[in-house]
């Protein structure tokens, strides 16, 4: 199971904190992606960690204003997404899935528990 934390109103130009917190499994087995999804728009990669967080990758709008990062201890993915646009307003979503090596994945068919979602928004 995992549970996203951390949306909410921000201004353009500022930062904001995305947590992913699962449970139920050994979650050091899990690579973890970002997803986000705008109004009528598809589902669309943000970011995405290895299962021990030594490889990630991102999308290309937010490469440089983003880090990915993970705390296996605590069973937690962070996003962090800086210099916010409105374009970035959206529902976030993080992914898991058992990966056997270290492998990062950027399809959204990749993975197999999603969680509900937390809403950003961004206002100018």
């Amino acid at each position: 199971q995992l549970v996203e934390f951390g949306g909410g109103l921000v201004q353009a130009g500022g930062s904001v904190r995305l947590s992913c917190v699962g449970s139920g499994r050994t979650f050091s087995d899990y690579g973890v992606g970002w997803f986000r999804q705008r109004p009528g728009k598809e589902r669309e990669f943000v970011a995405s960690i290895s299962r021990a967080g030594t490889k990630v990758d991102y999308k290309e709008s937010v490469k440089g204003r983003s880090t990915i990062s993970r705390d296996n201890a605590k069973n937690t993915v962070d996003l962090v997404i800086n210099w916010l646009k409105p374009e970035d307003t959206a529902v976030y979503l993080c992914a898991a899935k058992i990966t056997v090596t270290g492998a990062v994945i950027s399809s959204s068919r990749g993975y197999d528990v999603w969680g509900q979602g937390t809403q950003v928004t961004v206002s100018t």
